[in-house]
């Protein structure tokens, strides 16, 4: 970094910090927190209420039922499906004791001793996200695509994605 382009940096980082009225610089993450919270909880029931009409209960059931689908006939791993979809164990069966309920999978049980189980898509699930894709996609722009431009969104997204890969 160049000695002006830290010095821009610099100096928007205290025009950041004076914009929010913040003593200490160090609040950004806290506000990082919190409005990343109330975003999902202001979008989530709107893009849920979208999602129910389409036929499934919760947002979550669509990332199930797509990487059940991607994982072909071997089936998912249950924990394996809990690292890459971020749910704890106790919500995923919950979801997946749900959607068993509904028809849209199954659930094999390894005998190796640990307790494993394997997701299977049923015939009624086969096929199911990508029948609820549009719907999703819809409901998805119209949260957020009157709210920044595309530069934006890539921006915020590969900050996630910066935050979620620091495990």
């Amino acid at each position: 970094m160049t000695s002006s382009t830290q010095e821009d940096s610099v100096s928007q980082i205290s025009e950041d910090a004076a914009f929010f009225d913040d003593d200490e610089q160090i609040t950004a993450y806290n506000r990082v927190w919190f409005n990343i919270m109330r975003v999902h909880r202001h979008l989530q029931p709107k893009i849920a209420k979208a999602l129910k009409q389409a036929g499934i209960n919760d947002p979550i059931w669509y990332e199930i039922l797509l990487e059940v689908e991607r994982s072909g006939e071997r089936g998912q791993l249950m924990g394996a499906l809990e690292e890459k979809l971020y749910v704890p164990q106790y919500a995923l069966s919950r979801h997946i004791s749900r959607m068993e309920k509904a028809g849209l999978l199954r659930r094999e049980y390894i005998a190796d001793g640990k307790r494993k189980q394997v997701l299977f898509l049923t015939e009624k699930g086969i096929g199911m996200h990508a029948n609820i894709w549009p719907v999703y996609h819809d409901a998805m722009q119209a949260a957020l695509a009157h709210t920044m431009d595309t530069d934006d969104a890539y921006r915020i997204a590969r900050l996630l994605i910066h935050i979620l890969a620091a495990k």
